[in-house]
């Protein structure tokens, strides 16, 4: 079982944000360092991945609507 089962987006951002801060702290040893920056990189690309699901259905919405017009997602 992956740390991003059952996670949404916000809650991943919560978290990527906790350890970022978590990084700053000059206390933490090296191994632990390692180990929260492994877990924010999981982190950000479970949210990247959401992103492109959100940015597809958008997409998909836009079709329906017959505006067939593929813009840059922002």
């Amino acid at each position: 079982m992956s740390k991003t089962d059952n996670l949404t987006l916000e809650n991943a951002m919560s978290k990527v944000e906790e350890i970022v801060k978590l990084l700053e702290n000059e206390e933490l040893t090296l191994p632990i360092l390692m180990e929260k920056f492994n877990e924010g990189v999981e982190l950000v690309n479970f949210c990247q991945k959401e992103l492109d699901k959100a940015e597809e259905k958008v997409q998909i919405i836009k079709k329906k609507e017959n505006a067939i017009v593929f813009e840059e997602f922002k």
